[in-house]
């Protein structure tokens, strides 16, 4: 199937992401069916699409016709699965990141779909090819990854399964471009694909830290946020949920290497009940809207170079499986975190006896293995 041939989409869930993947789409002209299983979450996903597109518009991003245009008909809504999907060309499943609820919706989604539909999902760590074994068409399965908000970040990582086929890949890349997005192709299905895997090793450094009372979470976001971060570290873990957290630091453990494992600290708070914003504490206290971090409690005892240190190191892992080149792990990074140059450029700098050297200290001391470096980083591979 190809671009010309897709012609309407349906989005399933009208949660944060997948509100704001159907606001993308319907930007790019397309006509979209959401979905969400009641009328309320529907409502609030289409109600917050058209709060978006109004600002928008008042800014004059947009045009006012184009806005009235979706209002009026380009935007459908349903609670009735068979109805969003059943004249769909693409399907982009946003729903919540559990694994067993997704194979099931792909099962239902693959015998409600037309035969020629293309079936993506915009998760952000879990296994395309096992998505796409619930269904009969794997080879028109694929992931297509969003990055939150998605009106604002450009990135969107175009993911092939064991079993996607070519014309399914270079549909779904050329749909990215389409959009206004900057796709980047996972050429190989790996747990979190590139920005999130090339993320996980800082926030495993992260959680280290913070676990053995080295720095305060407070002074350690400060310090992130005083050097350009927008968030930092735990604030940004309050924000996507300490549950979703954890379910992706657990899924990585099981698919990867068990220092991924959420530290005991995080564990303590999903077990209390402390979420994070969405359930008004967490690392912070929500109650009363974003926590006010002060900068002046930014700590004197760390090295933001320590965090890139292990994100070069991650991204050589997947170059080295064939997952990405070592140029796309620096355009999915800017292009999903709006910094302005990636991990990999700022490598080129740094010597690979001074990165090893600082790797091997960061495995020692935090006694993680996955922070040791890879053969690549010894050789000097990293700069190429």
């Amino acid at each position: 199937m190809s671009l010309d041939q897709i012609k309407s989409v349906a989005v399933v869930g009208a949660g944060d992401m997948g509100h704001g993947i159907a606001e993308v789409v319907l930007l790019a002209g397309y006509p979209v069916s959401l979905y969400d299983i009641n009328t309320e979450a529907v409502e609030r996903g289409a109600g917050r699409i058209m709060a978006s597109l109004e600002k928008l518009a008042e800014k004059g991003k947009v045009p006012a016709e184009g806005v009235e245009q979706i209002r009026s008909g380009l935007l459908k809504t349903t609670t009735d699965l068979a109805e969003a999907v059943g004249d769909a060309d693409l399907v982009i499943e946003a729903i919540p990141e559990v694994l067993d609820l997704k194979k099931a919706l792909f099962t239902q989604v693959d015998e409600l779909a037309p035969p020629h539909a293309l079936l993506a999902s915009n998760t952000s760590t879990m296994s395309i090819t096992e998505i796409g074994a619930c269904t009969g068409r794997p080879g028109q399965v694929l992931g297509l990854h969003f990055f939150n908000p998605a009106v604002l970040m450009k990135l969107v990582e175009v993911i092939r399964s064991q079993e996607t086929s070519d014309e399914t890949i270079e549909t779904g890349y050329a749909f990215g471009k389409k959009i206004g997005k900057v796709p980047v192709l996972v050429r190989r299905d790996t747990p979190g694909f590139i920005a999130n895997r090339v993320n996980a090793a800082p926030t495993v450094l992260f959680q280290s830290i913070v676990e053995r009372g080295e720095i305060e979470p407070e002074a350690l976001d400060a310090f992130l946020m005083a050097v350009g971060m927008p968030m930092g570290p735990c604030e940004l873990t309050d924000y996507i949920g300490i549950d979703v957290a954890v379910n992706v630091g657990k899924y990585f453990a099981d698919q990867l290497h068990a220092d991924y494992t959420p530290a005991p600290h995080v564990m303590r708070m999903l077990e209390q009940g402390h979420l994070g914003k969405k359930s008004g504490r967490g690392y912070y206290d929500w109650s009363n809207g974003r926590p006010q971090i002060g900068l002046s409690k930014a700590t004197k005892r760390f090295s933001p170079l320590l965090a890139i240190f292990v994100q070069i190191n991650e991204a050589t892992k997947l170059v080295d499986q064939g997952v990405c080149s070592v140029a796309e792990v620096d355009l999915a990074m800017i292009n999903s975190t709006g910094n302005p140059v990636g991990p990999m450029s700022i490598g080129r700098q740094i010597s690979h006896w001074d990165l090893s050297d600082q790797l091997e200290k960061l495995a020692g001391r935090y006694e993680k293995s996955i922070f040791a470096p890879t053969q690549r980083i010894r050789e000097g591979g990293h700069k190429h």
